[in-house]
């Protein structure tokens, strides 16, 4: 009976009961929900620490100096050899070409003198033939008469005449110099001074100029004009050649006939 009672009372307490398991599930939920913010905050924490560690470890890292450096070394070293090749290859062009200008002022020479020569043969056999032209072995036959003998003896008289006025062509040739120093520290006006030292009957010295040849090395261009008869051009280079301190070689730049 006392049972009845009670189960009654449960029963008619049941929203009071209600409440309390509401209340007591609302904590469970609590606890669980701190429990993991707990959680979560430490998780956090841990990641901040290993994102801090990461830092101090990067701050540690020292960098090495890029390796690339004898690349970039080596890479001058081949540009400043490049550049030195290329001025060595225009010095070589230069020289050549001035030997070509050489050749062909020579060759040129060479051919006007044999023009000249011929031509002063020609005229010399043109001279022949006017010779040729006075008998002056006319037969002194006895029917020759008195006019006749004084028209030829008046003819002889002005031939000699004129043979004896006449003066002797002297040849000369104008030659153009190329006197070139040892080096770039030879003093070229001394080199000039004994060149023009050098004298003798039917030369004579003319103007010169000091003309750049490669690597800062300067020739010296000077101009003479010879007697043909008096002075050879053999002689004379080999007399500017005798100053071998200060002249490396002598050529011939231009040779033309007066």
């Amino acid at each position: 009976m006392d049972v009845a009672k009670n189960m009654d009372k449960v029963w008619t307490d049941k929203a009071c009961y209600n409440k309390a398991e509401k209340l007591y599930q609302e904590w469970l939920c609590k606890g669980t929900q701190s429990n993991n913010c707990s959680l979560l905050v430490t998780e956090i924490a841990k990641a901040r620490e290993d994102i801090q560690s990461s830092l101090e470890k990067i701050d540690d890292i020292t960098f090495e100096p890029c390796s690339n450096s004898g690349i970039l070394s080596r890479l001058a070293i081949l540009e400043a050899e490049n550049k030195e090749i290329k001025e060595l290859y225009q010095a070589i062009l230069k020289k050549i070409t001035l030997i070509e200008n050489n050749n062909n002022t020579t060759s040129s020479a060479a051919s006007v003198q044999k023009v000249e020569t011929s031509n002063g043969n020609n005229n010399a056999a043109a001279a022949d033939d006017d010779d040729d032209d006075v008998d002056l072995f006319a037969s002194d036959s006895e029917e020759e008469d008195a006019e006749k003998q004084r028209i030829r003896e008046e003819r002889l008289s002005k031939y000699n005449e004129k043979k004896s006025t006449k003066t002797a062509i002297i040849a000369k040739s104008s030659i153009l110099l190329d006197v070139k120093p040892w080096d770039d520290e030879a003093d070229l006006k001394a080199m000039e001074a004994k060149i023009r030292e050098i004298q003798w009957d039917g030369l004579l010295w003319g103007a010169s100029k000091f003309v750049p040849v490669a690597f800062g090395i300067q020739k010296i261009t000077i101009s003479c004009v010879v007697e043909d008869e008096k002075v050879s051009v053999d002689w004379l280079t080999e007399e500017i050649e005798k100053i071998e301190d200060l002249v490396q070689s002598v050529d011939i730049a231009a040779f033309n006939k007066i």
